[in-house]
């Protein structure tokens, strides 16, 4: 278990909903990615994120989904691709990533509380 933060820290991470727009191959990353491009709203725009997400979805099956992501960490340079959000995930059983989503559709740019 983490350390126990206040409530104030928590507020300090910026997550926010999205919709992913486009999702393409990474065959350059050193482990198996997809470039994902997240439309987060009118207040913040689309970004980009670098996701290990290769064993539970294809890229045609990713966009139109909404998803959870940082939006306050500052760019990453990930090989030739520079990741500008932190799409939110868990391990499965096995360990691969499963996506972390509203089971409802909501507005873009809403944040997690």
């Amino acid at each position: 278990m983490s350390d126990t933060i206040q409530f104030d820290d928590f507020l300090k991470v910026d997550v926010r909903v999205g919709t992913i727009v486009a999702a393409e191959p990474y065959p350059e990353a050193r482990k198996p990615a997809y470039k994902l491009t997240v439309d987060f709203g009118p207040e913040i725009g689309t970004r980009r994120s670098s996701a290990q997400i290769t064993v539970h979805y294809a890229p045609e099956t990713l966009v139109g989904k909404q998803v959870l992501g940082v939006v306050n960490f500052p760019p990453k340079q990930i090989g030739k691709f520079r990741s500008e959000c932190l799409v939110l995930g868990v391990p499965d059983a096995e360990g691969a990533v499963v996506l972390v989503r509203p089971d409802l559709a909501v507005p873009n740019g809403g944040r997690l509380y």
